[in-house]
């Protein structure tokens, strides 16, 4: 799995389409042949390797503090490993759109928190993959 690093990455892959929410995450991807390629004087294609491509966007907005945004980031790259075979070859950012509760989640680092992100995740991989499913119509293989 290679990691989006640059940030027309990042807008190619916003500009794509939604493929899941949940409360707290949306999964945006495109597919890598319909992105625009960089023109031939400038640097190399955004996309140079055909395979699954992952970005995280946690804006502070939603993840004040650097500590929560990066074990927010941490899980979401653990947890899109885990799920890497039931990705499509495209381009995707996991983009947190709403804060966890500071109330109930009080340290960045707690188990709670960790286990709340893990399970949310896993819920936003599995409408996808069935959302992917329904789209070709193809039946959604059992993990």
């Amino acid at each position: 799995m290679q990691r989006l690093k640059t940030r027309p990455q990042f807008q190619a892959v916003l500009a794509g389409s939604t493929l899941a929410r949940t409360d707290h995450f949306a999964l945006h991807c495109c597919a890598l042949q319909s992105v625009p390629q960089a023109p031939q004087g400038d640097a190399a294609p955004l996309f140079p390797v055909d395979g699954v491509w992952l970005g995280a966007m946690l804006p502070k907005r939603w993840a004040k503090r650097a500590v929560t945004r990066n074990a927010i980031k941490r899980q979401i790259y653990q947890v899109s490993t885990e799920m890497e075979s039931s990705l499509a070859p495209r381009a995707h950012v996991v983009r947190l759109r709403a804060g966890f509760d500071r109330t109930r989640f009080i340290s960045a680092s707690s188990d709670a928190l960790k286990a709340a992100v893990r399970t949310e995740l896993r819920q936003l991989f599995d409408r996808a993959q069935a959302a992917a499913a329904a789209r070709t119509g193809s039946p959604q293989v059992q993990a």
